[in-house]
């Protein structure tokens, strides 16, 4: 296999939700549990760089054969939560949004037709098997969604600026009834200030994920990959958070033009991220 360990695949962001152990069943309970025991588990750049080691071989394996069997791992007031990669099951479920990203000319020179026909049908397969299967794991590429920013507070915004080998780090964590209770409050708000929208949209999707999770799990905001695009500056002035809770206030109290304005610094803010991806 080449060498691809000095490699850094940057540029996405990540929503995960970390599960107490008691929520997944005795088996696979009992992995976790040796697995969070581990002094050597990887980190999130050890499975882009996995995922980039399958893209170089001819003809690519844009999934993996097998699932992961890792995970993140958090200790939170003494209990362990795991965030599983389920790196295969992302896999197909980002080849669906991969026409909407690339030309095609681009996407058949990256990942031919026939490979994708050939990871389409065994998704397929798979799914008929396991029709309630769902990650833990949400990405976006370039940006991060502003529903994303419904979740959390300004408050659980934690940013390290980094030193010498060590990136910077922008997250955010916060409990799940928490997130499911923003995400609530705030549908309600949009829906009688607006009568729908991409907002409205996202916010009922990750609604919906986040239902299928256990109440005691942990959601976790993380900018991953985006802080290498963007300066030291730009990351502490970032209170998108903050930005989504003022504007969404403003609406409930019927003040439109606030709102107005905190929407205006997400657009600005979140556009000159975006542009990036086309500079040279």
């Amino acid at each position: 296999m080449p060498k691809v360990s000095s490699v850094i695949v940057p540029y996405a962001t990540y929503l995960r939700v970390y599960e107490p152990l008691a929520a997944f069943p005795e088996r696979e309970r009992d992995h976790w549990a040796r697995y969070a025991r581990r002094p050597d588990r990887p980190t999130y750049q050890d499975e882009l760089r996995r995922a980039l080691a399958d893209l170089l071989p001819t003809p690519p394996v844009p999934v993996p054969v097998h699932e992961s069997s890792d995970a993140f791992v958090l200790e939170v007031d003494g209990v362990v939560c795991v965030c599983p990669w389920r790196t295969r099951l992302r896999g197909w479920q980002a080849l669906g949004d991969l026409a909407e990203e690339l030309p095609p000319p681009v996407l058949d020179a990256v990942l031919p037709p026939v490979v994708r026909r050939q990871a389409t049908q065994d998704y397929e397969r798979w799914l008929a098997r396991n029709p309630d299967a769902r990650p833990w794991i949400r990405t976006s590429t370039w940006q991060v969604p502003l529903h994303w920013f419904v979740l959390v507070v300004d408050e659980e915004r934690r940013f390290d600026k980094g030193s010498g080998e060590i990136p910077p780090m922008l997250r955010y964590r916060t409990p799940m009834v928490q997130a499911r209770r923003r995400v609530a409050r705030a549908l309600r708000t949009l829906k009688d200030a607006i009568d729908e929208g991409p907002l409205i949209d996202g916010l009922m999707d990750v609604g919906r994920w986040l239902e299928e999770f256990h109440p005691r799990s942990l959601v976790e905001l993380d900018y991953g990959g985006l802080v290498h695009t963007l300066s030291a500056g730009e990351l502490e002035d970032d209170h998108s958070a903050a930005d989504v809770a003022e504007g969404i206030a403003a609406l409930r109290q019927g003040d439109g033009e606030t709102a107005g304005e905190a929407y205006g610094r997400l657009v600005e803010r979140w556009r000159s991220v975006r542009d990036r991806r086309s500079a040279n």
